[in-house]
């Protein structure tokens, strides 16, 4: 007896084993790190997949508001090339996506900004002025656990 024909659309095997939402801890200060976490959750949000990221320690220091310069707190800090700056003007060089196209590109794809109010308490940061281009929430680790997905994936950076 012939067999009936599977009519269902093929589903790769990433599709039936990768998270549903990708959780961020992003707790390193190195520059490096915070633009691959940028670079992750945006390819997240990019594929339909729910993003946040959870700022939190020296991590924290990306979504400070520009100083009375006028220059953007995460350009000051630290990188393999000496500072932030440095590095993402090289990375902008070599046609890599730089720091502010990715954030903008998370802002875009609507992944969730989270800051951690004990991170930045444990900094002297506590009611220091955030980024007014982000959509922020203020909380800490209980939020951002309520917020991860039970079958997600939490990362962290």
């Amino acid at each position: 007896m012939p067999r009936k024909a599977n009519t269902a659309p093929a589903r790769s095997k990433a599709e039936n084993t990768s998270p549903d939402k990708l959780s961020v801890v992003v707790f390193s200060g190195d520059f490096e790190k915070v633009h691959y976490a940028l670079a992750i959750a945006s390819a997240a949000a990019a594929i339909g997949r729910s993003a946040t990221l959870f700022f939190t320690m020296e991590g924290a220091v990306a979504l400070l508001a520009p100083g009375s310069d006028g220059v953007a707190s995460w350009r000051r800090m630290p990188a393999k090339a000496g500072t932030a700056g440095r590095a993402d003007d090289a990375l902008q060089r070599q046609g890599v996506a730089h720091f502010e196209e990715l954030l903008a590109a998370c802002v875009e794809l609507e992944v969730t900004f989270m800051v951690c109010e004990m991170g930045l308490r444990a900094l002297g940061l506590e009611g220091a002025a955030l980024r007014p281009d982000v959509p922020i929430t203020a909380g800490g680790i209980v939020t951002f656990l309520n917020d991860a997905s039970r079958t997600g994936a939490v990362v962290f950076v």
